[in-house]
């Protein structure tokens, strides 16, 4: 790794704080003065020698003193370091012709990298892209390791600390970070978040304001994708606050049950009948009302509950199968999305098979659906054996949004995987528009090819539902069939339904 062009920029820091050092500054005048009083042309000559040894020691000498201070993986400055740092900016420069942006940087999706490279590789990592931090950074721009991947830095004060200033800067640090790695015979690729906040926007004048306010805006830049940036405002700040609310409510939620799948149905195109149900999560917020899972999903990953939101999930939609049975409904199968971190469990297979057996259902009645982009980024052994075990199991595999994920043939065929589920992007208007009518009859076409089943997203046309029909989509789902609905309300919805299809046609050759 690039340690010691590291050292070498750290060393010209040091060199350049020395020289402008008051307390070393403030012997020039006394030594002048000394040498022309005795008149000593040789004393002056000595001065003249010895003063930038001074300066010199001086400033390598506080850069011992401030080892405390700096992150002893990266030698970046630590928080309280940069927050010093800011402090100055702001009391020196604000308000003063010149001003300062905050930037706070996370590497994305860390964990997975930390999984797969071990320790020893995601310390090379973060010293990497320390050292990207600061080659992308000038010379009185400071920087800092704040805490595991998350760093901050700090632009030396400038005349135009404005939005285009802010994103020029993080187009540049991201640029430098996303630089393919070579560790251990393989490539590693890195994306990071960036929020920043200019000091004139942040809720209070003071340094710990304006770094807060700029890791509130990597959070939201988190929450819009990989790769994303995102500049602080004051809305930005009524939303954190909200979902810290949620957050402290969550584990209630649970244990009142306000949280629970609502079922969207999926329709056979060949028969119009029902299919299957797919188990969507809603929290029935007691003040809020129905809220979808975009609203609170951070809240329940912050409060550490994915697992238990899986087991609920799992429960109450094993719960409704058993139920449509008992009541005389034929619901096929029922779809429930496994995320990232739920594959990641050892213990999935074990506690799915319980769960199936505690139902008395076998496990073709549990569709586990199961995001393209999971697939396709496959380094995970836990999750490729987990995904794996449950097709061996007897669970039909969906692959989730197919299009948007670069899933392989290889890997759909080693996952088992039984139907792909064909993005919204691509149905959109693809009654309308011939571009889209060729694009899904080829992914149509291929999943022929290779046995698979097909279910198309997003339906909101009939126009849209009559052309998926036509091109030979197997099933369709969507807010132009029928909306994510509560357990109480399917029933009434099927009988509704099963009245308007009559009796479906006999697809095939008659039995005799």
């Amino acid at each position: 790794m690039a340690r010691p062009a590291t050292r070498f920029r750290q060393f010209k820091r040091r060199l350049s704080h020395a020289f402008i050092r008051p307390q070393t500054l403030a012997f020039l005048p006394a030594l002048m003065l000394g040498g022309y009083w005795f008149g000593g042309e040789g004393l002056l000559m000595i001065t003249a020698v010895t003063f930038p040894v001074v300066l010199l020691l001086g400033g390598l000498l506080e850069g011992d003193r401030n080892k405390e201070r700096m992150d002893s993986l990266t030698g970046l400055a630590n928080r309280e370091h940069l927050m010093e740092t800011l402090t100055g900016f702001l009391d020196h420069y604000e308000g003063k012709g010149q001003s300062t942006i905050s930037l706070v940087i996370q590497l994305d999706d860390f964990s997975e990298v930390a999984e797969a490279l071990g320790s020893s590789g995601t310390e090379d990592i973060l010293r990497l892209t320390a050292d990207r931090i600061l080659g992308a950074i000038r010379p009185g721009d400071h920087a800092a390791r704040l805490v595991e991947h998350r760093y901050a830095v700090v632009l030396g004060p400038i005349r135009q600390a404005n939005m285009e200033v802010g994103l020029r800067v993080s187009e540049r640090l991201q640029a430098a970070i996303s630089e393919p790695i070579s560790l251990n015979a393989g490539t590693v690729y890195v994306t990071a978040s960036i929020g920043f906040c200019l000091a004139r926007r942040a809720p209070r004048r003071d340094a710990e304001a304006m770094l807060e306010a700029a890791e509130i805006a990597m959070d939201e830049a988190r929450r819009s994708g990989r790769g994303a940036v995102r500049s602080f405002s004051a809305e930005m700040g009524d939303a954190i606050e909200t979902r810290q609310n949620l957050s402290d409510e969550i584990k209630e939620a649970f244990d009142e049950g306000q949280i629970r799948p609502w079922f969207q149905p999926q329709i056979s195109t060949d028969t119009g009948l029902v299919s299957g149900f797919e188990a969507l999560v809603r929290w029935d917020h007691p003040d809020r009302g129905v809220l979808p899972p975009c609203d609170f999903m951070e809240a329940v990953e912050n409060a550490g509950m994915l697992e238990r939101l899986g087991e609920v999930m799992l429960f109450h939609s094993l719960s409704a199968l058993r139920l449509w049975d008992k009541s005389g409904y034929r619901v096929p199968r029922i779809g429930l999305n496994f995320s990232a971190a739920e594959l990641r469990n050892p213990r999935l297979v074990d506690k799915v098979r319980w769960e199936l057996d505690r139902f008395d259902l076998t496990p073709d009645r549990l569709t586990v659906e199961v995001l393209e982009t999971v697939v396709a980024d496959s380094s995970n052994d836990t999750v490729t054996a987990n995904i794996s075990a449950l097709a061996s199991l007897g669970c039909d595999v969906d692959l989730d949004d197919f299009g948007t994920g670069h899933a392989s043939i290889t890997n759909i065929r080693r996952f088992g995987v039984n139907r792909i589920k064909i993005d919204q992007s691509y149905v959109s208007r693809v009654d309308l528009d011939r571009d889209q009518q060729q694009m899904v009859a080829a992914i149509l076409a291929m999943a022929e090819q290779l046995d698979l089943q097909t279910l198309a997203e997003g339906i909101e046309t009939h126009g849209e539902h009559a052309m998926l029909a036509q091109l030979g989509c197997g099933s369709v789902q969507g807010f132009g069939i029928a909306p994510p609905l509560p357990f109480e309300e399917t029933m009434a919805w099927m009988d509704k339904h099963t009245s308007r299809v009559g009796n479906p046609p006999q697809i095939g050759r008659p039995t005799l």
